[in-house]
């Protein structure tokens, strides 16, 4: 997936690839707190079905996380753009802040959504485990303050932000999820 998106992307430039290189990083450095301490998600562990670890986390939790931020801020930026025509030609405009910080709460809605759809499945597939079975509400919080963090930092780089396959990524993978979810 990670593959195809860069594939994809019109017009790389060194600041598509910091986002690349920063989101895996943060994704990285914030699984490593979490499955050490359990203080950011709670007490789990990552199972062997994700491949090869780094201090207790799979290689893939980082590129996963690049993955979806990148996915979840192309799709707010193009909703913003239709909303932004739709707003002129009916007279109106929205300010650049509004704009900005739609696109870092909105996008985290739709990561914490996500991740809402896909913990289940993720636990059932063997991927991780909570040390008391129950998912701890404080992970999704979490998951909506990293994924606003990680948005604000795709907000402020200078992209081009018209990848159209990070859109049928995001749908193809919340469609994956949910059918696993209902037949699981």
């Amino acid at each position: 997936m990670a593959v195809l998106l860069i594939w994809n992307q019109p017009e790389k430039n060194k600041a598509f690839f910091a986002f690349f290189i920063f989101s895996f990083l943060i994704g990285m450095g914030v699984e490593m707190i979490g499955v050490h301490t359990g203080h950011l998600f709670g007490a789990y562990h990552y199972g062997v079905k994700m491949g090869a670890k780094f201090n207790g986390v799979p290689w893939l939790i980082g590129l996963n996380w690049f993955i979806l931020m990148f996915c979840c801020g192309i799709v707010m930026t193009k909703l913003h753009r239709w909303i932004t025509e739709q707003y002129e030609a009916s007279g109106f405009s929205m300010t650049p802040l509004l704009e900005r910080l739609s696109l870092i709460f909105d996008g985290a809605s739709i990561a914490l959504f996500f991740d809402w759809i896909m913990e289940p499945v993720a636990i059932k597939m063997g991927f991780w485990e909570w040390k008391d079975g129950e998912i701890p509400l404080y992970n999704y919080l979490c998951w909506f303050l990293i994924s606003m963090f990680l948005l604000w930092v795709f907000s402020k780089l200078k992209f081009n932000k018209d990848n159209y396959f990070a859109v049928d990524l995001l749908i193809i993978q919340v469609l994956f999820f949910l059918t696993l979810r209902f037949f699981l």
